[in-house]
């Protein structure tokens, strides 16, 4: 019984591996080529794995990179994950304007990444489909805050939580794709602090 077990977790482990091996070439591949000149069999040759086992993992270049997606986005995901508990305004501006200013500075930091992905959703249904399913994830992780906030009597409670989380993730991710193309006017402080405060003095008390 072990030895089957043994056999399997092996089998597993070699299936990680292989799985990772796959990505890290098709990152590479998507970088140099771009998402439509890109293939996968470009990716299968730099991976050095079997055309098959590459089919077992993908269906094809589009899921995997949504998994690339993923990696990348879980890394913004993480700044809106930081605990919201504060008990004045002062200290819900300050760690608003923390996670704007790491949300925008992320995007300087993955802007190859996050090229590639502005350039595939305007190829790929499926791409653009994932980008607005993370977009709603962060905008329901905003609006729990908001919520948090008017329950503290720290924040309108007239205003429609949804409408206004809405508001505040468009804006930062307008300037983040002005990062990303490097179109932005002002540095991410300033962009960050701008935004952050007009977005403050409008919904907090």
């Amino acid at each position: 019984m072990n030895e089957k077990l043994d056999v399997v977790d092996k089998r597993h482990l070699r299936s990680i591996k292989t799985k990772q091996k796959l990505l890290e070439a098709a990152r590479e591949v998507f970088l140099e080529e771009g998402f439509q000149k890109a293939t996968i069999s470009q990716m299968i040759k730099k991976a050095g794995i079997g055309y098959g086992t590459a089919y077992v993992h993908f269906e094809g270049k589009e899921e995997i990179l949504m998994v690339l997606m993923d990696d990348v986005m879980g890394k913004f995901y993480e700044i809106a994950e930081v605990s919201f508990f504060p008990k004045t305004k002062v200290e819900a501006r300050e760690i608003i304007l923390s996670q704007a200013t790491s949300f925008l500075k992320m995007a300087e930091t993955e802007r190859s990444m996050m090229q590639l992905f502005e350039q595939a959703m305007g190829i790929s249904t499926s791409i653009s489909t994932k980008w607005k399913a993370i977009r709603e994830k962060f905008i329901h992780r905003i609006s729990r805050d908001i919520e948090f906030a008017q329950a503290r009597g720290l924040a309108r409670a007239e205003l429609n939580q949804k409408l206004v989380a809405r508001g505040w993730f468009f804006t930062n991710e307008m300037y983040l794709w002005e990062i990303v193309r490097n179109e932005h006017q002002g540095t991410v402080e300033e962009i960050a602090e701008t935004m952050t405060a007009v977005y403050t003095e409008g919904l907090y008390i």
